[in-house]
């Protein structure tokens, strides 16, 4: 097996490395990832400058780019062979919820989704105050990937990733298949003026997690709620975002408006 590794938090993040390490027996890895953090750069890609992969030791690349610009090249001519999986992380923190619109994380693992497996994102869920710093904060995380595609990744719909949130637990109380959770509204943006006189704003904190229960037949908890109980949070999601649900209803106010 191929197995592609991107990442937004940099080719010399620890959460990649650890990854890499974990994930080896099960193939050859490839690391192919952005030279600096990307984080907040969703599915952007790079089209006004031209991309410049250079290679760092056997089977590691660093790119001038975003996450999903690491994939996209990765999968579209860098290598003279194909990737079989594309795993993207594992990030320093949680994308629950809302996060996975904005996550350079969830981004990479969507550029890989035409793979022949299910891509993944996978990302280690703690306290906002831990900084995770070497590898060893991340080895439970990455013998858990590890044993998740080695038993076999579920099989999903074409342009289908898997969203995975692993709890920084000392024991995970097992894994939970999860639905995309919500926020509330974000926190302000805060003003300052710098040391020059200038005007300057920081984006304000996301918003606290909403309990919103979804009806459904085996009462699927949110991705909220299996970390916050201890459990991996596994959330299949999809790049076709059209509301179904309300597509007809919307179609016949249309029709009716212009008779």
């Amino acid at each position: 097996m191929n197995i592609l590794i991107a990442n937004d938090d940099g080719v010399f993040a620890p959460g990649i490395q650890a990854l890499a390490k974990a994930l080896r027996p099960l193939g050859r890895v490839v690391i192919v990832a952005p030279e600096s953090e990307r984080s907040g750069y969703s599915s952007a890609l790079t089209l006004d400058r031209p991309l410049r992969p250079i290679q760092l030791s056997p089977d590691v690349w660093a790119v001038n780019g975003t996450p999903a610009d690491c994939v996209y090249l990765s999968t579209n001519g860098l290598f003279d062979f194909e990737f079989d999986l594309v795993v993207s992380g594992i990030n320093s923190g949680a994308n629950l919820g809302d996060d996975v619109l904005y996550s350079g994380t969830v981004g990479a693992a969507f550029e890989g989704r035409l793979m022949k497996q299910a891509a993944i994102a996978v990302s280690l869920a703690g306290s906002n105050v831990r900084s995770y710093e070497h590898a060893d904060d991340y080895a439970q995380a990455a013998q858990w990937v590890h044993d998740f595609i080695a038993q076999g990744i579920p099989q999903l719909p074409p342009r289908h990733i898997l969203n995975i949130n692993i709890p920084d637990v000392v024991e995970i109380q097992g894994a939970q298949m999860t639905y995309q959770g919500r926020r509330v509204q974000s926190k302000p943006i805060s003003s300052h003026v710098d040391p020059r006189g200038r005007q300057v704003y920081w984006i304000g904190l996301a918003g606290e997690a909403v309990t919103d229960p979804k009806k459904n037949m085996m009462n699927i908890q949110s991705d909220f709620f299996a970390i916050a109980n201890g459990y991996v949070s596994i959330t299949p999601i999809q790049m076709d975002a059209t509301n179904y649900e309300i597509l007809d209803a919307l179609q016949l106010q249309l029709e009716q408006s212009y008779t």
